[in-house]
Parts: structure tokens; C-alpha cells; sequence
């Protein structure tokens, strides 16, 4: 039997930063309960109120997205990149010491880190309605439009589902109703 647990991102606690400039939403990390430093996958949404540094990790595959705001200027070892235009994602590596500028106010983005040969990941997202691969850990986050899977209750903007050790729905078909939808989808493999 499948185990899909649902959230609602502005449910979820958030945690200020130590440096003061933000705070993360923890969506799923894998194992459960485990650390920063021994965590398989992690996905969160963090709010960047200030600039300063991202803290680096180690040994750590990241993928960021812009879900509101402005945007951000990040710089770092071996690149130059404006993450401000929404929904696009950026792979970058978890040791890069970056700097990151805002390009205006708050702005709020979506991170998915997975531990580098230990687990392999694809983020994609959607306009319409998918067909969703199998894996055994994903998650599906409606940011826009109500979005149904066939395995929960619809998804409203601002909620969505993932599942460990499990399968996964098969599909997700946004309401004819509601505008642009979009949906992120992703997949996560054990290298």
C-alpha cells in the first residue's frame, strides 16, 4: 500500500537562519529525522529576506527555483546566474561557496538537495496534465491551478504529496478551471 504524505507549505514551521537573512520551510527529508550533514534527500522552500552567503554542503547536488519574488543573484565558483524568471530550474554544487544578491525584496524559492552517488534526482515542471514515471521517492508541489493525482485529495496551489519506499501516483491532470496551472514533479532515485 502506497504511503503518500500531503502537506501545505504555509503550514509548515519555519526555521529562521542563523545568519538572520531568511528561514526554510522543510517540505520531506530522507531518512526521517535525519540531519543537514547525514540526510539522503531534502526538499524545502526557504524566503531569502537579506543577502549574505548559501551555506554549502558537501558531497551535495542542488537544484533551486524561484517560486515568488524578485529573484536573486548568485554568484560562485565557476558561475554567474539570475534566478528571476520563476519556475526555471538551477543545478549548482552543494560545496560552491556562493553569494547570493537579491534583485529586489523577499523572494521565496524551492530546494531539492540529494547526497551525491547515493541518490539521483529530476525535477521538472508542469503546465498540463503528465504522466508521471514510477520512483520510489518523488514529490508533487501545485504552484499554480488545482491539480488532481489520482492517489489524494486535488492539490491547491501551496500543497502536494510525497512518498518514500513507495509508488508513487501514476498521474497528475491539472482542473480545467483556475488559469496557468503548474506543478512540480520529482523523482528520486538510490544511486
Amino acid at each position: 500500500m502506497t504511503t503518500l504524505h500531503t502537506f501545505t507549505l504555509d503550514q509548515l514551521p519555519a526555521m529562521p537562519w542563523k545568519n538572520g537573512g531568511g528561514s526554510t520551510r522543510e517540505i520531506a527529508c530522507w531518512p526521517p529525522g535525519a540531519g543537514l550533514e547525514d540526510f539522503g534527500w531534502r526538499c524545502s522552500v526557504a524566503t531569502v529576506d537579506a543577502d549574505g552567503p548559501f551555506s554549502t554542503f558537501a558531497g551535495i547536488d542542488r537544484r533551486i527555483l524561484l517560486l515568488a519574488g524578485d529573484g536573486l543573484h548568485l554568484a560562485g565558483e565557476g558561475f554567474d546566474h539570475r534566478l528571476d524568471v520563476p519556475l526555471q530550474p538551477f543545478a549548482f554544487p552543494g560545496e560552491a561557496a556562493i553569494a547570493c544578491t537579491r534583485l529586489g525584496g523577499t523572494s521565496t524559492d524551492f530546494n531539492l538537495m540529494t547526497r551525491r552517488g547515493r541518490w539521483q534526482a529530476t525535477l521538472t515542471v508542469h503546465a498540463g496534465a503528465v504522466r508521471l514515471a514510477g520512483a520510489p521517492h518523488g514529490l508533487l508541489l501545485a504552484v499554480s491551478g488545482t491539480w488532481r493525482t489520482g492517489a489524494a485529495a486535488p492539490l491547491a496551489a501551496g500543497q502536494g504529496l510525497w512518498w518514500a519506499d513507495a509508488a508513487g501516483p501514476a498521474e497528475a491532470v491539472p482542473d480545467a478551471e483556475g488559469g496557468e496551472p503548474r506543478l512540480i514533479a520529482i523523482r528520486l532515485l538510490p544511486v
